[in-house]
């Protein structure tokens, strides 16, 4: 069996079975292609069936020696396991070399979060006199008033608003949909943004049912929301390493320091195991720690 086929073979089980986004499915395969380089230049002639597992503790050394942050060589492992346990699912090998790779432990890095009044400063500091103004306010609006990752904010469709029942459809991770409630001041801007901007567009044929569009009537990339909500960040000269995630991570942080329970947000960020929500849980406690540090006399 050779590489090449092996490696195909597992980018069609990831998007035609594990239904995985692009992105996604170029990150599995990056890390198989660092493993594969590896291999070329230090254990020359070994196939995907002759990959032992000293060969993928020399790969770990060889990440370490290159300076890969633990997190990083967690995350290309993690990766790598997937794709052999894929070749024993597909009878292309006999045993698994992976399962006895360790990962490096990591701790749990906790998200940056805006305060509500940094949020309320970036959007209030949104120039509407601009063209694409009253559409970048609905978006930061619509980011944390839903929690929305920023692939589906891009591909939030006209159809899925339904703002008479205080609702938007959104596709997730592995094409999954969920119902999330928005916030009447998000509909709001929406509804101005549709009227005042986007009503004025000549919308190319594949994006007549996006909503949020650039000045050409296309879809927004995911690097645009970035540069929109960096360039707020600069003047309004806030000190802080921000991106459209940062927004999500704000909704559920929020949602929780006002009592919502782990279970109900973790149905609107969409999180298929409540483990990953419970960062937000360890977020509200360092917040604690924090005010206690600051503010008690015995501190």
């Amino acid at each position: 069996m050779k590489w090449d086929d092996s490696i195909k073979g597992f980018e069609d089980y990831l998007r035609l079975e594990k239904g995985l986004s692009s992105n996604s499915i170029n990150a599995y395969i990056n890390d198989i292609n660092k493993l594969l380089d590896f291999l070329r230049d230090n254990f020359k002639g070994t196939t995907p069936q002759k990959v032992r597992l000293n060969h993928l503790k020399s790969f770990v050394e060889w990440l370490n020696e290159k300076g890969v942050s633990p997190r990083t060589q967690a995350r290309t492992i993690s990766g790598i396991k997937s794709y052999f346990k894929f070749l024993l699912i597909e009878e292309k090998i006999n045993s698994d070399p992976t399962s006895l790779l360790e990962s490096p432990r990591i701790g749990r890095k906790l998200p940056d979060i805006l305060s509500i009044e940094e949020i309320d400063l970036l959007i209030n500091s949104v120039d509407i006199e601009k063209p694409e103004g009253q559409r970048n306010k609905a978006i930061l609006e619509t980011l944390y008033s839903c929690g929305l990752r920023v692939s589906e904010l891009v591909n939030l469709k006209m159809s899925n608003l339904f703002f008479e029942q205080g609702y938007i459809k959104v596709e997730g991770k592995s094409n999954k949909e969920r119902l999330v409630p928005i916030s009447n001041r998000a509909i709001k801007e929406i509804n101005i943004y549709i009227e005042g901007y986007r009503k004025t567009l000549k919308v190319v044929p594949n994006a007549q049912d996006i909503l949020f569009l650039n000045r050409r009537g296309q879809m927004l990339s995911r690097v645009m929301i970035f540069t929109v909500i960096k360039t707020l960040a600069i003047q309004i000269n806030l000190n802080k390493k921000i991106s459209p995630h940062t927004f999500r991570h704000s909704f559920a942080t929020h949602l929780i320091d006002g009592g919502a329970d782990l279970r109900s947000v973790q149905e609107m960020l969409g999180h298929e195991s409540i483990l990953t929500t419970e960062i937000y849980t360890h977020l509200n406690r360092e917040y604690l720690k924090d005010t206690i540090n600051q503010f008690h006399p015995r501190s």
